[in-house]
C-alpha cells in the first residue's frame, strides 16, 4: 500500500493514503511532506510498525507517532 508521511511539530510523524494529508490531526499541524513508501504487512519497514502502522490507518484513516511511538488515538482526540 502506498503511504504518504508528513511531519509535524518535534518529532511527530503523520501517515496517511491521501497525498495531500487532508485527513491528518489538525492539533498537530502544520503537516510537511516528508516521503512516500510502499508498506506491506509482516515486512519489516524502517522506522515504523508496518502492521501497526496499517492496523491504524484502516481504523482511523491516520497512523500518528511521536518519536516512533504510536499516539494515534490520542492524537485523534
Amino acid at each position: 500500500m502506498q503511504i504518504h508521511i508528513f511531519r509535524g511539530p518535534g518529532r511527530v510523524f503523520g501517515f496517511t493514503t491521501l497525498p495531500s494529508g487532508d485527513n491528518l490531526p489538525q492539533k498537530y499541524a502544520p503537516w510537511t511532506e516528508f516521503k512516500t513508501i510502499e508498506l506491506f504487512r509482516d515486512v519489516r519497514t524502517s522506522g515504523v510498525d508496518a502492521n501497526e502502522c496499517l492496523d491504524d490507518i484502516e481504523a482511523h484513516g491516520v497512523h500518528v507517532t511521536d518519536a516512533h511511538v504510536r499516539i494515534t488515538e490520542e492524537a485523534m482526540r
